[in-house]
């Protein structure tokens, strides 16, 4: 038809910009995409309502056609004239190059993010913390100095449900989740450590102790996770009430596959990425890496303050004990001294002050409980969260990214045999399996190459879901100089309650107290 852009006589520059700026997995350009190149020329507002009217468009895509037409009228409107479909007729057999830039430097246009980009993960703190909240109590089998098997209740609050998991389901359902989400952050699971040797009841209390702290902070991480939380197997752990939850984790693991297999934007990952990528991520990681380093001293650091906080109590109530025993002793006081002594009736006094030093370490202890509850506990929560990050950046340099290139090299010998095979003329069926060999290797090429960007794609997420955590800090800190403030005035009032006391008792024994 007249006046119609025939496609084989378009300028190498038109087919360049298409290339840059087409979807990489269809013939055609997103509109979004279309709009920003628009804003990219600097027309009047008057030139590029024309040029987008003359310009047609299917559910949101413009064809390799409808592009070239665009970038005549770009070009027709850059020299000053009408961007009209009858002028561009008078130019169909050469037409205009519009001025847009390198086309290399285009291709980020369709990188940037538009309001339902599913690079973009939309969520603040606060709807992370309150998707859901886990609690995981201890439940013992058998009593008595050795806790050989535990089960543990587990309440997720979402779900309004409790159910009954031993470690052992932690273990295979984390063994799963890494399976299923290996391009997602899975945190770790605390060791299960058989008992060796004799331990003490206290040793393998707190061992427990700790073993379920940290798996509450793995399945809260688990459950609050905006991509994981919603999958069958997350749910299956947390509300399936059968005898064998093991074996319904597995078959829904069978049935389902990895993420890859289940995203449906998966195979389109690459669409979506930044140009910069690579720095971006590495950026990320070294960043992520120090204040991951940093947060450990601070957990650290917390954790010495609440075992001082600990021994605290334990001195002071040691202190009061031994005012207790002087108060208690009723031996006599020697005739020399006897006279102007006053010991025993001093002596006898104390032993009432041993009450407010109970309460003293009481409270220091409270001070430690509240430091490791509150603080400590935030802060071993977001290190798990950190660790699992850096365990996700070495299941993508060691796993995707190196079978990656495993299977180029391979592809690269097999090649080689191929054009070996063919300049020695070998037997016809001899080429025709390397041949399908060689077909059957591209296709998994092809695959690990969409697995590559998918990951990539994945890891850029689970790095903005890193920093979406990172104000979790004023959580710590203000948890932190809460318990401090607490403890702080809980002690000082004990203490202004133990003062006019002493005051009392020196006094009644003809001392002159020295405060």
């Amino acid at each position: 038809m007249a006046g119609e852009i025939n496609e084989g006589s378009v300028p190498p520059y038109y087919r360049e910009v298409y290339e840059a700026i087409r979807c990489r997995t269809e013939e055609r350009v997103q509109v979004e995409v279309f709009q920003r190149l628009l804003d990219r020329t600097d027309l009047q507002k008057a030139a590029l309502g024309q040029i987008a009217e003359h310009v047609d468009s299917t559910g949101g895509f413009l064809s390799k056609l409808s592009l070239y037409k665009a970038l005549a009228l770009i070009a027709l409107a850059q020299q000053g004239k009408q961007p009209s479909p009858k002028l561009l007729e008078n130019c169909i057999q050469e037409l205009p190059k519009p001025q847009l830039g390198e086309p290399k430097d285009l291709w980020t246009l369709r990188m940037q993010p538009t309001p339902d980009d599913p690079l973009t993960v939309a969520h603040s703190l606060d709807k992370l913390l309150v998707r859901d909240s886990v609690q995981v109590e201890l439940i013992p089998e058998k009593k008595g100095l050795f806790l050989k098997h535990v089960e543990y209740q587990v309440t997720s609050q979402h779900h309004k449900i409790s159910v009954y998991r031993r470690y052992s389901d932690f273990d295979v359902f984390h063994e799963l989740l890494v399976q299923r989400f290996a391009y997602r952050m899975v945190p770790a699971l605390p060791p299960k450590r058989m008992l060796k040797g004799v331990l003490t009841s206290i040793s393998e209390r707190e061992f427990i102790e700790g073993r379920r702290r940290a798996l509450g902070r793995f399945i809260n991480l688990v459950a609050r996770h905006p991509f994981s939380s919603s999958d069958e197997l997350v749910k299956i752990f947390l509300i399936f009430n059968g005898s064998d939850v093991q074996t319904k984790l597995r078959d829904a693991y069978k049935r389902m596959g990895d993420e890859f297999i289940t995203n449906r934007i998966a195979t389109q990952a690459k669409e979506y990425l930044p140009t910069d990528i690579q720095n971006q991520f590495s950026a990320s990681r070294e960043l992520i890496r120090n204040i991951h380093n940093s947060f450990h001293k601070l957990r650290d650091r917390a954790e010495k303050m609440a075992e001082r906080s600990k021994e605290n109590a334990t001195d002071l109530l040691m202190f009061g004990r031994e005012l207790s025993t002087l108060g208690s002793d009723a031996s006599s006081i020697p005739s020399l001294a006897s006279s102007q002594s006053t010991w025993a009736t001093l002596r006898k006094s104390l032993k009432g002050l041993s009450v407010e030093f109970a309460l003293l370490s009481d409270k220091a202890a409270q001070q430690g409980r509240r430091e490791e509850d509150d603080v400590v506990e935030k802060l071993n929560f977001f290190l798990d969260l950190l660790q699992s990050y850096r365990d996700l950046c070495e299941r993508h340099e060691k796993g995707v990214l190196h079978e990656h290139q495993r299977a180029l090299q391979k592809y690269s010998v097999m090649k080689r045999q191929m054009m070996s095979a063919t300049a020695q003329s070998k037997e016809q069926v001899s080429v025709e399996q390397l041949e399908s060999r060689i077909v059957q290797q591209e296709n998994a090429i092809q695959t690990m190459e969409l697995r590559n960007y998918f990951s990539l794609f994945c890891l850029h997420q689970e790095t903005q879901l890193i920093f979406t955590y990172l104000p979790m800090t004023y959580h710590i800190l203000g948890a932190f100089v809460k318990s401090q403030v607490q403890g702080h005035t809980e002690m000082g009032e004990v203490w202004n309650d133990l003062q006019p006391k002493l005051g009392f008792l020196f006094s009644n024994n003809g001392m002159q107290p020295q405060f």
